[in-house]
């Protein structure tokens, strides 16, 4: 038995973590591998950064967790949560690492079981199933933490003045709140959600499963950014047709540079998928027989079987807006301490802003949360200090890598040019603001 204790760590790209205890057998690290042992070149099993972009993680679920005496808190008391995704669970673990007795109550539109999100742009093709997705039920994190949870329930109002919530199930009480809602898709009038799929949570992903799962189908993808470029290669490995289109003319335009897009457009369509740029959909209809046409502004019309709005995120905002916190892309925190404009009240993860950006990445939630568990309970903390993570695209045709903030007015300058791996930088007032790899990932190649 090792007389260390275990320990955690997260990738800074997709937040999968690295368990000592566990290891990482498929990889060839049996369990009981430490860290410090791991070969350089070891890969992130999830989206393949390396080991470099790996850090401890901070209240990470192997460590010691006292349970709670109560295992039914009382209504109205206590810290409520809004939210039962990755945010949401992660304040929960935090508080009840630091206080055994602390009454939380979970509020959650879904039905709060536990899985980690990046994994559902990469899970097609790996034969996934909603089963194996699911890393613990909501019953089982309930029962491990000693909280009351309330699913399938819709927050309606919130009264800050009050310490009240309103939901679909009557009022709560709350002594802190903690929003962590999340973001929603964007929702586009041209892509009725009736006639499209929306992959943000684990029962969009499970209803597009199940109507794959009878063989080869059509799938038109609208939106090349990541979500959309990560799942066109996911589906078309997993063996099904692949449209994928944009209203920019390359895919992820957005964020890189033409270099780096047009090499990103190249491999998906080496990877099977199709790729049709500068497209702008103003509908969508629906056949007697169940296919789906798509017409759009060029004049070009896609049929297909199914079809995937992957048009980016939006933090809802009329809760935030009717209660009367300050709302700015997202809910605006103050970025030490996470507390929103109203007292008692919390927020972080996708719906959150900082410093006027929204906040959507999964590696910073834990440090975020663990930020807000030492404040509720009144206990000495260096509070939550922002910083970009890592950006990996988790592409198996072309796998990208983004350090850095990139700056719209900045110079992106060439470093590497092969056939195989592009390396760049971009700088900006004679400063180095990002750095990006494109193709198989060499460390310290910039």
């Amino acid at each position: 038995m090792s007389l260390v204790a275990w320990k955690q760590f997260i990738c800074r790209a997709c937040g999968l973590i690295y368990d000592e205890e566990k290891g990482d057998p498929d990889s060839g690290l049996p369990p009981g591998t430490r860290f410090q042992d791991i070969p350089p070149d070891w890969v992130c099993p999830l989206c393949g950064v390396v080991k470099a972009d790996f850090e401890p993680y901070e209240h990470a679920e192997g460590l010691a967790v006292p349970v709670a005496r109560k295992a039914i808190v009382a209504r109205g008391t206590g810290v409520v949560i809004v939210g039962a995704g990755h945010a949401g669970w992660a304040v929960a673990q935090a508080l009840r690492a630091l206080d055994a007795d602390v009454p939380i109550t979970i509020v959650s539109a879904c039905q709060g079981d536990r899985y980690l999100k990046p994994e559902l742009s990469i899970a097609m093709s790996r034969g996934a199933t909603r089963d194996t997705l699911v890393r613990e039920s909501a019953a089982e994190a309930s029962q491990r933490l000693g909280l009351r949870l309330v699913p399938e329930t819709f927050v309606v109002g919130l009264s800050p003045a009050l310490h009240q919530l309103r939901t679909t199930r009557g009022t709560v009480r709350y002594t802190h709140l903690v929003l962590a809602q999340g973001a929603r898709p964007v929702t586009l009038d041209a892509l009725p959600a009736a006639l499209c799929w929306r992959i943000n949570d684990l029962a969009g992903w499970s209803g597009l499963h199940q109507k794959l799962s009878h063989g080869r189908r059509h799938i038109a993808i609208v939106g090349a950014g990541m979500v959309g470029c990560e799942l066109a290669d996911d589906f078309a490995r997993a063996g099904h047709q692949i449209t994928l289109m944009d209203i920019q003319a390359l895919p992820l335009a957005a964020l890189l540079p033409d270099e780096a897009s047009q090499r990103l457009r190249v491999s998906l369509e080496h990877a099977g998928v199709r790729f049709l740029g500068s497209v702008k959909v103003l509908g969508v209809r629906c056949s007697e027989v169940g296919t789906k046409t798509i017409t759009t502004a060029c004049g070009k019309t896609i049929s297909a079987d199914e079809i995937v709005a992957a048009t980016g995120l939006v933090t809802e905002s009329w809760l935030a807006e009717r209660a009367g916190l300050t709302f700015d892309r997202g809910i605006v925190v103050d970025p030490c301490t996470l507390r929103t404009s109203a007292a008692e009240v919390y927020a972080l993860g996708d719906c959150v802003s900082i410093h006027g950006a929204p906040c959507r990445l999964i590696e910073p939630i834990s440090k975020q949360a663990s930020a807000i568990a030492h404040e509720i309970l009144g206990q000495p903390h260096a509070g939550y200090v922002h910083s970009q993570p890592v950006i990996r695209l988790k592409t198996k045709s072309l796998p990208i890598l983004l350090h850095g903030v990139p700056h719209r007015e900045g110079a992106w300058e060439i470093v590497e040019d092969h056939d195989d791996f592009l390396t760049m930088r971009q700088m900006h007032d004679q400063q180095l603001v990002a750095t990006l790899e494109v193709g198989q990932v060499q460390p310290h190649a910039v």
